[in-house]
C-alpha cells in the first residue's frame, strides 16, 4: 500500500469514496444530510483542496487503486485575547472502503496527516466525529484522540418553541 498526495486524475475515484461516507451520513442523520443532486463533490472544489497550500489531501493506494484518503487542512487560533495563539491542523475528512476497514490503512493515513501537520508547524491535531458512528470514536481513541468538547442540537418547533423536558 502507497500513500501519496492526491492528484487531480484521483476524481472520480475519490467521489466514489466520499460517496461512501456520505451515505453512512445520510443513513444516520437525515436531518443534517441529503443524497446530492449531481456529484458528490465539485470538480472546482476538488482543484481547489489540492491546490491549497494549507490543505494536506492524501490518498491510499493498494493494487492500482484508492482504497482510502484524509483531507487535513492548517489553521491559526482566532487572535482573541483569551485563546493562546496556536497553529494546528484540522482533519476534515477520512475514508477507507468499508471492507477493508481495521486492515491499518486509517492509521497510515493518520500518521501521514500528522507527519504533514508537523512539517506545517502544527503542534496539535483536531477532528470532529458524529456520536453515531461509534467505530470512528473507537479508532481515533485507539490513536489517542480524547474529547474536549461537545457539540449538542435539538429541533426547534415553528411554533411556541419554549424549553420543555
Amino acid at each position: 500500500m502507497l500513500i501519496r498526495k492526491t492528484r487531480l486524475d484521483d476524481y472520480d475515484e475519490l467521489c466514489a469514496l466520499i460517496a461512501e461516507v456520505d451515505e453512512l451520513h445520510r443513513n444516520n442523520l437525515p436531518q443534517r444530510f441529503k443524497e446530492p443532486e449531481g456529484l458528490t463533490r465539485e470538480w472546482d472544489y476538488f482543484r481547489s483542496l489540492i491546490t491549497d497550500e494549507s490543505v494536506g489531501f492524501f490518498v491510499a493506494e493498494g493494487e492500482g487503486e484508492l482504497v482510502g484518503f484524509v483531507h487535513a487542512v492548517v489553521r491559526d487560533s482566532r487572535n482573541i485575547p483569551i485563546l493562546v495563539p496556536r497553529r494546528y491542523a484540522f482533519v476534515d475528512s477520512i475514508a477507507v472502503r468499508e471492507e477493508l476497514r481495521g486492515t491499518g490503512i486509517g492509521r497510515a493515513l493518520m500518521e501521514r496527516a500528522h507527519e504533514w501537520a508537523v512539517s506545517m508547524g502544527a503542534t496539535g491535531m483536531e477532528l470532529n466525529v458524529f456520536e453515531f458512528n461509534e467505530e470512528a470514536v473507537a479508532f481515533y481513541r485507539k490513536l489517542r484522540y480524547r474529547t474536549v468538547c461537545r457539540e449538542m442540537s435539538r429541533p426547534l418547533e415553528q411554533r411556541g418553541a419554549g424549553l420543555r423536558e
